[in-house]
């Protein structure tokens, strides 16, 4: 472990941090600033001749200076002679832009596989993709976690009964068959119609929930609108209890005052996003996946399998 070597830029130190202690390393010594007109300053403090690096900064707000962060440290590490440098991002930014579902528009999230791939990364881990497909972008071998085992040990210490798994679109149903099968639970589908990227009308629930505990399950919330329109759908179905487990906080604009006027219990998320004021939100819960993170970053370093991960 002594090649070993795990810096962080300024997206979410805490997580690094988190995974140090997991791993019972030092954090490596990186100095990451502004110019006055705002241009990224990178120095490395430490020597990182032949070393296998580590890299943690999700794309989570503000997106682009936190994309260009990691661009320009990877660049920095390459100039270093690091000898394998792994783009850890737990939250991955542009992913919902994965395709041309309409005229005239870009394909975002391959633009960023080949900004990373053409900075100097040899390696990229991650975490639930808004969409599986995006593994195929890289032209570099990327490692795919879930955090389903880490929702799933929280809900099994609720003790939940007449528990239902819901997927609040067609997209989500091999996770949510994923979190039922393991929690023993039924499974629900939201038949919903999108208005807008951030707006969608809910249509039909396909599946048993009258009086039934309901938990919904995602990988990302942003504004929140969608998740909330299908919770109002389940409790017009006859939910009795409602809450959701979605793995990327994004929560813009006015999500986290949404969520608390909502007819959610509890709104559980990992801090693969930083929320520093989650204690103002008695409504939010914050999981930490920096365990499943240090146990795939060694299992990386030490040339194992991280397939046993996701059983």
């Amino acid at each position: 472990m002594n090649k070993l070597e795990i810096f962080t830029g300024s997206a979410n130190p805490k997580l690094a941090e988190d995974i140090c202690k997991e791993l019972g390393k030092k954090m490596g010594g990186i100095t990451v600033k502004r110019f006055s007109e705002g241009e990224v300053r990178v120095k490395i403090e430490d020597n990182v001749r032949g070393k296998d690096v580590f890299i943690v900064q999700p794309t989570c707000t503000p997106v682009n200076e936190n994309l260009m962060e990691l661009l320009i440290m990877i660049d920095a590490f390459k100039r270093a002679s690091a000898g394998r440098i792994t783009a850890v991002m737990p939250y991955y930014g542009y992913a919902r832009q994965d395709r041309k579902d309409q005229p005239r528009v870009p394909i975002s999230a391959k633009l960023v596989a080949n900004l990373v791939t053409v900075a100097g990364a040899d390696r990229v881990l991650t975490m639930d993709l808004h969409a599986g497909q995006i593994q195929g972008f890289f032209d570099i071998p990327l490692d795919h976690l879930f955090a389903v085992n880490v929702f799933v040990e929280y809900i099994d210490t609720l003790k939940i009964k007449d528990l239902v798994v819901v997927s609040p679109d067609v997209g989500g149903i091999k996770t949510a068959r994923a979190y039922a099968k393991r929690l023993g639970a039924g499974l629900a589908i939201v038949d919903k119609r999108r208005i807008s990227p951030e707006k969608a009308e809910v249509m039909n629930i396909l599946g048993e929930v009258e009086g039934k505990n309901a938990f919904l399950v995602d990988d990302l919330v942003a504004t929140g609108g969608s998740l909330l329109e299908a919770a109002n759908a389940l409790k017009k179905a006859g939910v009795r209890k409602l809450s959701a487990a979605v793995v990327h906080g994004v929560l813009s604009g006015d999500a986290t005052k949404n969520i608390e006027n909502s007819l959610l219990e509890e709104l559980i998320i990992t801090d693969t996003i930083p929320l520093p004021d989650h204690k103002k939100h008695p409504k939010i819960k914050v999981l930490s996946v920096a365990p499943l993170l240090a146990d795939a970053i060694k299992r990386i370093h030490k040339e194992e399998s991280i397939s046993c991960l996701f059983d």
